[in-house]
């Protein structure tokens, strides 16, 4: 049921792409993050010709294999892939089943997206947003207490975003409408 569900979504060649677009968006995403003074500061300046300056943002995806550890790279994957996922079959969802709405799947899914974001890091500044807003409080310290060091955020993201697809599929297989 559930990977027919998935078959029947992704078979339609805009789903598939829309979940490609989105999860490489989602990838990128999470790999410059850590690096996004650089990407600003390089782009901005006007002696820099436009090769290079579309060249350094191209190259820094490779970064995913140097400045994260085996752990954070899988889960920022698993997660930039679940998420293209998940936005398609809502998005089908949506399409085919705007009046019979029902919330908790996509709620299941936003958080997971939320958890996914704040456990984005690489091994050398571990969490980078949950750390940054952490550290607004002077909190950050409390993440080193962690045994992945705020990884378990990327996890639960990764878990998260599977249940969400999961009931999502559920949702599309069997519609929650009274039988006459």
């Amino acid at each position: 049921m559930f990977f027919g569900t998935l078959k029947k979504i992704f078979q339609r060649p805009i789903y598939a792409f829309l979940s490609l677009i989105t999860s490489f968006g989602a990838f990128a995403f999470a790999v410059w993050l850590p690096n996004i003074r650089l990407i600003i500061s390089f782009m901005g300046h006007s002696e820099i010709p436009f090769s290079q300056k579309i060249n350094l943002p191209i190259s820094l995806l490779g970064s995913i294999t140097t400045n994260f550890t085996l752990l954070s790279a899988s889960y920022t994957i698993a997660i930039a892939v679940l998420f293209g996922i998940n936005l398609s079959m809502i998005v089908y969802y949506l399409e085919k089943r705007i009046t019979e709405l029902k919330h908790n799947g996509i709620t299941t899914g936003f958080f997971g997206i939320m958890s996914g974001i704040f456990g984005i890091g690489c091994a050398t500044c571990g969490s980078v947003i949950l750390t940054g807003v952490l550290s607004l409080f002077g909190s950050s310290w409390i993440l080193s207490f962690l045994p992945l060091r705020g990884g378990e955020f990327g996890i639960l993201g990764v878990i998260l975003l599977a249940i969400s697809i999961c009931i999502t599929a559920n949702q599309i297989q069997n519609p929650a409408v009274c039988k006459i």
